[in-house]
């Protein structure tokens, strides 16, 4: 029997969960790394019980520098088949009032450890000729976002880095592909607006095109076993990842704004 091995980033709760269901029910073990070890083991538990799978858990902050060394440390004699980096949050705020330590954490989750982390396992799947990467994005990617400046460079970053892997790794058997999802009703707003004085936000209030994390994770889920390299889900999101090729710059980030003000 052909033993497969999955890891994901930030895979205890929101869509890393909804991977970590999809990947258990096609009989991978998994190894869950996120930085509630609580919700770890309530989600090894559960999957252990409904499935013939073995869960190994890793509480680890992806945000601080040198953890993806560390982890490839805990994990590099394991082959990885299918790598899923889904751990991120996000800030909202003007850009001269946020908290620089917050915003260096988020950059380095993002951009540094992603893309470390990516190239640390990906070697292995090359050299073996096989091996699936999804990278999480977003589709703030397409479009400059005030009020979140950085989260939204970031995603734009992810897209554009797994665009150009995908493209470079065609005919060695590894294929990557980003998700670039829509507002998808998990914990998000919250962690984005827990910095914000007098805030409470615990969901969107713009709730139209909002997506459930099960639907996305699946289409996302779908998309990485066909191979293919940009996954946007939802026709009207589709619309709105092309609205910024063909409408000035400046009107785009404008109403991008309206609707980060609308939605705190």
């Amino acid at each position: 029997m052909i033993i497969k091995t999955a890891l994901i980033t930030g895979g205890a709760s929101g869509l890393g969960y909804e991977f970590s269901v999809l990947l258990a029910k096609d009989a991978y073990h998994l190894i869950l790394i996120d930085i509630n070890s609580e919700k770890l083991k309530e989600t090894k538990k559960e999957l252990e019980d409904n499935y013939p799978i073995h869960v190994r858990t890793i509480t680890k902050d992806m945000s601080i520098q040198n953890s993806s060394s560390e982890l490839f440390e805990e994990i590099k004699e394991t082959p990885i088949d299918v790598l899923i980096n889904n751990a991120g949050f996000g800030l909202y705020g003007h850009f001269h009032k946020t908290k620089w330590e917050r915003e260096a954490s988020m950059l380095n989750l993002h951009i540094m450890t992603t893309t470390h982390l990516t190239k640390l396992i990906l070697k292995g799947m090359v050299e073996r000729g096989q091996g699936k990467i999804l990278n999480m994005s977003s589709l703030a990617a397409f479009q400059p976002g005030p009020l979140m400046s950085i989260y939204y460079a970031s995603k734009a970053y992810m897209l554009s880095f797994s665009e150009a892997i995908a493209n470079e790794l065609k005919g060695t058997g590894v294929s990557v592909t980003v998700l670039c999802p829509g507002q998808t009703k998990t914990s998000f707003q919250e962690v984005v607006s827990q910095e914000v004085a007098s805030q409470e936000v615990s969901e969107n209030k713009i709730g139209f095109n909002i997506a459930l994390p099960d639907k996305v994770a699946k289409y996302g889920y779908d998309a990485m076993l066909k191979g293919q390299s940009v996954a946007i889900p939802g026709t009207f999101n589709k619309f709105l990842s092309f609205l910024p090729r063909v409408m000035p710059r400046n009107i785009a980030t404008a109403i991008v704004r309206k609707i980060q003000e609308k939605n705190r």
